[in-house]
């Protein structure tokens, strides 16, 4: 049988994708394998940043030494953004775009004759490169190359699942639902919308439809996300008589990404619900009172910054300025005291002064963060930001990041510490720790701290804890009491 394994690189809209591209070569009859050992290995790639290309390129280097035989795929953003530089790497046997993604194992592996087919496609066929393909779309004469504009979709075209056998038997006890892509902002340092296209959002009745599958298949946490995941439902038009006939609500009168979750908790039987990055002027009050008030969705919220420079932003061409975003971390600590709230920061953007870091610094310190994500500027080709004069040197821009990620280590410090001797809700991972104390099974509880609970304990059960102490890497706790919920 032929063996596939995919490795996923970035976001976590690409670790959805990297689900749903599972899906397509297991639908088709190909085994899930290691890296190590597979016949076609797919690298879905990320480009936000040089050094994200790097790891792609670092990745294929190491697939051909240590599996000189496999077919190595390489698909993703970077894929979609450089596919000719990706195609003339050595040991790369075809490149797919963001534009084929979703068509990525049809068009690799064509149809063979079998008499054990599955679903009407064999499943006991090699591996066929994409060089030997007869039909091949005419704007490319590279037949290893299946890119295509990415402006031209203008639906989401897929939604990935988790199998239920990855529930108690493998490491996935949070799948994530992808129900956005793309994005309609130009920030002017962004690569993203020219390789992921138009915001486009999957419709509330298929979010329904995956989010009980997933429920029915034994899960019960879900991560939301997307690529612009707030905009979610602006690009909808009517939905179809037929989808409304077969609903059990009124699909056209969900407009809004709170919407949607409301829909979600009334539709399913989901336990926990958890928000992937939104940005700060699509938190609304009505998206910050849904999450303060549902025990179901998790208290969670990351909040993307980029910067606490007004100068910077505008530069950015963010559409807010740092009083508006003071103003909804605010809002939402006051509705959410336990809250875990991140954000991701950038330091050295082009032209960025002593001055304008200090802004961000400073309003890094006196909000009530939780977690940061810091990034440096990395110019992306294509961009606005990659023409600007007065790029900051590589040395400063590491100094300012270091600054920033030490003021997020101890504000993540504080946060954990402050709930010892307190009961939070957790729900387990299927890792073990074992250490001189005994055994300790990783978790994650709903405020998003990592929670390592005493004993060995099955995955994907909630529980409540009493938090006892916290280390440098989460908190330690033991079982409260006897939870029926899981029983």
């Amino acid at each position: 049988m032929t063996t596939f394994h995919v490795e996923n690189f970035g976001c976590r809209a690409t670790q959805a994708d990297g689900a749903a591209l599972e899906h397509q070569f297991q639908s088709r009859g190909l085994a899930r394998a290691e890296i190590a050992k597979a016949d076609v290995v797919v690298l879905n790639t990320c480009t936000v940043t040089n050094s994200a290309d790097q790891d792609a390129r670092a990745a294929i280097r190491r697939v051909r030494r240590n599996n000189p035989d496999a077919k190595i795929v390489v698909t993703g953003c970077y894929a979609q953004r450089a596919p000719e530089e990706i195609a003339a790497l050595p040991g790369v046997s075809a490149v797919v775009g963001n534009s084929h993604k979703h068509r990525l194992a049809e068009l690799l592996l064509p149809a063979l004759p079998s008499s054990t087919a599955i679903g009407g496609v064999p499943n006991n066929g090699d591996f066929v490169p994409a060089s030997a393909l007869t039909k091949q779309p005419p704007w490319k004469p590279d037949r290893r190359l299946f890119v295509s504009d990415i402006f031209a979709h203008t639906e989401l075209l897929a939604a990935p699942v988790f199998e239920s056998g990855n529930v108690l038997g493998g490491d996935r006890t949070r799948p994530n639902l992808k129900v956005q892509d793309g994005c309609d902002n130009r920030c002017s340092f962004c690569v993203i919308p020219s390789v992921r296209g138009h915001s486009r959002s999957l419709r509330a009745e298929k979010v329904i439809d995956e989010v009980k599958r997933l429920v029915a298949a034994g899960y019960k946490e879900l991560v939301i996300s997307g690529i612009n995941l707030g905009r979610w439902g602006r690009d909808l038009g009517p939905a179809t008589g037929a989808a409304d006939r077969n609903s059990s609500f009124n699909a056209q009168s969900i407009r809004t990404f709170a919407d949607l979750l409301r829909v979600i908790l009334a539709e399913t039987s989901l336990e926990k619900l958890r928000i992937s990055s939104v940005e700060p002027m699509d938190w609304t009050g009505d998206l910050i009172s849904l999450v303060a008030s549902s025990p179901r969705i998790a208290k969670h919220a990351h909040v993307p910054l980029q910067s606490g420079s007004d100068t910077v932003l505008r530069r950015m061409h963010r559409k807010y300025r740092p009083w508006h975003y003071r103003e909804k971390i605010e809002t939402i600590r006051a509705a959410m005291p336990d809250a875990a709230i991140g954000a991701d920061v950038m330091v050295g953007f082009p032209g960025e002064s002593e001055a304008e870091f200090e802004s961000t610094r400073r309003l890094v310190e006196e909000l009530p963060f939780t977690y940061l994500h810091v990034f440096t500027y990395s110019a992306r080709p294509g961009t606005p930001a990659a023409a600007l004069r007065n790029q900051v040197p590589a040395h400063i821009a590491r100094e300012r990041n270091t600054i920033l990620r030490d003021v997020a280590a101890e504000k993540k410090r504080a946060f954990m510490r402050s709930f010892v001797g307190k009961s939070l809700e957790t729900i387990t991972f299927n890792v073990i720790h074992k250490g001189k104390e005994g055994e300790r099974t990783e978790s994650l509880t709903d405020n998003y701290l990592k929670l390592f609970l005493r004993g060995h304990h099955s995955p994907n059960r909630w529980t409540t804890v009493r938090i006892e102490g916290a280390e440098d890497d989460g908190l330690v706790g033991s079982p409260a009491e006897p939870d029926v919920r899981n029983s």
